[in-house]
């Protein structure tokens, strides 16, 4: 499997949309086709097939694996392509779509776009893990939008209905009479639509500063 750390801004996470990547991964190689070596097996020139040397130690010998073919009795050349690895290193771009809602730290998964498997087995996944950017004005939390309101001391003490800015655009919002500083009033269905939850949305959660 291989992963990787995609980062994508405010609104592409929110609204969703499409993100180009390149990225780097291992395939079959073209020339042995995977099997690491080439002209097939052949008989081994240290031990001639059997597998074994003779090795001295002072007037004893001692039959031992042979260290060229590892007690095979046969060697391979390794292939000039991979350098016996069997894989190869491929550079190619990606295009993948992101979902509207889709939250930070979120986990994608692109199966058998991983690197190739080893002996013939499948091709692991691709993992693509997102990080969102932040806005000037907005912070998300989940799926809802946290945003800090100035009002004046008059419109805090009276109430009313001021226009505040939200990620469709702006709306109103009713103050109550009273409204202390740092009092949070909640836009119901104001946030981010869930990638997760069909036909579900978060809320926006308006911190009210009066300035003074």
């Amino acid at each position: 499997d291989v992963e990787y750390q995609v980062p994508v801004d405010f609104w592409t996470a929110i609204r969703g949309g499409t993100t180009k990547l390149q990225i780097q991964r291992q395939e079959v190689c073209p020339t042995c086709k995977g099997k690491a070596s080439t002209g097939g097996a052949q008989t081994c020139p240290e031990c001639h097939g059997s597998g074994q040397v003779t090795q001295m130690g002072g007037r004893m010998k001692f039959n031992i694996q042979c260290p060229r073919c590892n007690g095979t009795g046969k060697v391979t050349h390794a292939c000039a392509t991979c350098h016996g690895e069997g894989t190869v290193y491929k550079s190619e771009p990606l295009e993948f779509r992101i979902k509207p809602g889709t939250r930070d730290g979120q986990r994608i998964r692109l199966a058998g776009k991983g690197n190739a498997g080893v002996n013939g087995g499948a091709a692991g996944d691709l993992y693509l893990v997102i990080r969102t950017g932040p806005h000037s004005v907005f912070t998300r939390s989940g799926d809802d939008i946290l945003i800090t309101l100035p009002v004046t001391v008059a419109e805090a003490a009276l109430g009313g209905r001021i226009e505040v800015p939200t990620i469709d655009g702006r709306a109103q919002l009713r103050i109550p009479p009273g409204t202390q500083s740092g009092q949070k009033l909640r836009m119901r269905e104001r946030g981010v639509p869930s990638a997760t939850r069909e036909g579900m949305r978060g809320d926006q959660i308006v911190t009210v500063e009066v300035a003074v």
